[in-house]
This record gives C-alpha cells, structure tokens and sequence, in this order.
C-alpha cells in the first residue's frame, strides 16, 4: 500500500516552524498613540500654514465668504434699481445745468434791462423825454422778475413818472410812482415825484399825505415840511368849495322835486335847539 502525503501550506509550514510572536499590547497602544500624535502635528502644521486641503471650513471663514457674496450682490444689484440710480443721477445733473443755464440767463437779461435804464437816463438829459420813456419801458421788459432787479424796475417807474411830469401827463405820473412804490414803499423820490404830481392836479389831500410818509422815513425832511404847511391852507380851501358845491347841488336837486308842489328848498329852515344841540326843519312860507 502507497501512502499520500498531504501537500503542505509553505505558509503553515512556516508558521509551525517560526510561529509568530505574540503582540505586546503596550507597543500596539503606544504606536497608535505615536500615529494620533503625528496626525494632530500635521493638522497642526496645515492649519498654521493655511492649507485647506483637508476640505473643512471655520465659521470665520464662513461667515467671510458669505458677507462677500452680499456684498458682491449689493453691489451688483437688481439691473430695474441701477437703471433707476441712474436716471436719478442723470436728473439731477440736468436739473443743476438747467439751473445754471437760467440763471446765467437772468443776469444776462439784467445786464441789459440796466443798459436801456442808463441808455434812458441819458435821453432824460437831453430832454428826450419821448425816447427815455421808451427805454425805461425796454429796461421793464427786459428785467426777469427776480430780488436783485426790484431797485432797478423801481427805478424805472419812478424815471418813466419823472418823464410824464415833464410831459404834463400827471395822471401817469402818479401811475408809475405807485408801481415804483409797491415795489419799494420807501422809496422817497416816487413819493416825492408823486406828492408834485398831485399837486399839480390840485390833490391836496394827497400830496399832504404823501409828505406825511416822507417825513415818517426822514422826520428831518425839511422839504416835506415846507410843503405841508403851504398845502394845507389849499386843501381847508378845497374842502369848503367843495362843500358848498355839493350843498348847491343838494339845493338844485330838492327844488327839482319841491318844484311840483310849488315848493323850494328855502321853504325849510333848520333850527337848532339850545337845549339839547339838535336840529329840526321848519317849514316857513
């Protein structure tokens, strides 16, 4: 009889021939120990050296990226909100160029109206009265509507009613100084200029009253004074001449009705009582 040996593992041969050693349990724990320590110090070493290689992020880090994604969108926008910024800008822009450009024109204007006034002062002088009259009204025209031409458009009102008194035209004299005046109330010439005019017409009570404004500007205008004192007898006179016209009038229109019944106004008589200060009408034949 043949015997069959069993093939042998090389392995196993080997190891029933050089078993293996059994671990020591402290070199295992001390070696896993040596390999945790190696990875902290490269943890270590990669978060000193910025390496974010090992694909985690901090919350800095985070919170970093996602205030420069706001910020990026902020800036960036919705394209209805640039547009709108936009047309903002672009308007206020041309409102500050039309600004610029009207006021330019104002001065511009104003420049002119003053040349027609000066223009006008100098056919005034000449005794051109016709053709200053016409370059104050130019000047008028000519001057925008704005704070710094009110002394220059009173000016002109007052040189226009200058102009009218020396053309004998009093009713527009008296005109224009009012208009000088509703622009300046203390312009003294268009009062004095208006007070002549006034007289002129035989307007006591005004021109007086004129007088009485210049003297609350200037109490020690001894002009306006002067004035005063010698219109005021004309104007007592005026009102006593105009009383007894209106009395005649009165008269004329009473007999007109008395007149149907055979009766005039100087049928009745007014008679005051002593006593009491009253009047009662008699009538007597």
């Amino acid at each position: 009889m043949v015997l069959i040996e069993p093939e042998e593992n090389e392995e196993t041969n080997a190891n029933v021939i050089n078993p293996p050693k059994p671990r020591n349990p402290s070199s295992s724990t001390a070696t896993k120990t040596t390999d945790s320590s190696d990875d902290s110090t490269a943890a270590a070493s990669a978060t000193v050296n910025g390496d974010a290689s090992d694909g985690f992020e901090t919350a800095s880090e985070r919170d970093v990226s996602d205030n420069e994604d706001g910020d990026a969108k902020e800036a960036k926008g919705n394209p209805e909100d640039q547009q709108q910024r936009q047309h903002e800008e672009q308007s206020k822009d041309d409102s500050s160029g039309n600004l610029a450009n009207e006021d330019e024109l104002k001065q511009k204007a104003l420049a002119q109206a003053n040349d027609a006034k000066l223009e006008g002062n100098k056919l005034f002088g000449d005794g051109q009265y016709e053709g200053a009259l016409s370059q104050y009204e130019l000047a008028l025209q000519v001057a925008p509507e704005m704070p710094s031409s009110v002394e220059l458009r009173s000016m002109c009102h007052s040189n226009r009613a200058i102009c009218f008194v020396k053309l004998g035209k009093y009713e527009d004299a008296i005109k224009e100084c009012t208009k000088a005046l509703e622009l300046n109330p203390t312009y003294m010439k268009a009062l004095i200029r208006r007070g002549e005019a006034h007289e002129k017409l035989e307007h006591y009570e005004e021109a007086i009253s004129d007088m009485k404004k210049i003297l609350e500007l200037d109490p020690l205008n001894e002009q306006a004074r002067r004035t005063i004192r010698r219109l005021e007898p004309l104007a007592a006179e005026k009102r006593e001449k105009m009383k007894e016209e209106m009395i005649g009038k009165l008269k004329d229109l009473g007999n007109s009705v008395l007149g149907r019944f055979g009766m005039s106004v100087d049928n009745f008589k007014a008679v005051k009582d002593p006593n009491t200060g009253s009047y009662s009408v008699q009538f007597q034949r």
